[in-house]
């Protein structure tokens, strides 16, 4: 297990793209060292291997990556189980493909709430739009006890960190949205979600 040591993740302890990193971790049980980074204050290390100073960043011995989806992917390649990507190619398409429009119809929207640079009508909108879309597509969480899967899968790891702040991101989730609220308890109350959370997320709920 010596090889696990050298491996480091620096993590913003307050950001859903490190906490996605974070939860594959602790699917996969691998000891990792998870280094909280001040998004202020970068390591010199960090700056050394990651030429965008950008979180989450996963350094393996001489490899070095960011962009949380390729440390995910790496990650579920170079620790084989539990899988987090299923084994058949059209079914690891579509799991792709849910991540990317988790990306683009609701990390953008958290993004865009969580910025402080945005203007109040943007947060206002953005929030609608969140709270809208999640109720929406409760429905498609009634069936599997994963997204859309009998298993946990990556796709999870990019949603949960989503769902856990919806507290902090002001949005409240109505009745109608009970397959989706019973998926969030269920997810919220598993040890491996429980240990990827950062002392500052503990305080999110």
């Amino acid at each position: 297990m010596g090889v696990t040591n050298r491996l480091a993740c620096y993590s913003d302890p307050a950001d859903h793209y490190s906490h996605r990193v974070r939860i594959v971790l602790a699917e996969k049980g691998v000891a990792a060292e998870v280094i909280s980074v001040d998004k202020n204050q970068y390591p010199a290390k960090l700056l050394e291997v990651n030429p965008y100073a950008s979180l989450p960043t996963l350094v393996d011995r001489d490899l070095a990556l960011y962009e949380s989806t390729v440390v995910m992917e790496y990650l579920d390649e170079r620790y084989p189980h539990p899988p987090l990507l299923p084994v058949y190619p059209v079914a690891r398409g579509n799991s792709r493909l849910l991540i990317h429009r988790i990306q683009r119809d609701w990390c953008v929207l958290v993004d865009q709430i969580l910025d402080s640079r945005s203007k109040d009508s943007i947060k206002v909108q953005a929030r609608k739009e969140l709270r809208e879309s999640l109720t929406g597509v409760s429905p498609l969480f009634a069936d599997k006890p994963f997204f859309l899967s009998d298993e946990m899968s990556l796709v999870d790891c990019c949603l949960l960190p989503i769902l856990w702040r919806l507290p902090v991101l002001g949005i409240e989730l109505p009745k109608q949205a009970k397959p989706l609220l019973d998926y969030m308890e269920r997810q919220f109350a598993r040890e491996a979600f429980k240990a990827s959370l950062s002392s500052v997320e503990r305080e999110m709920r």
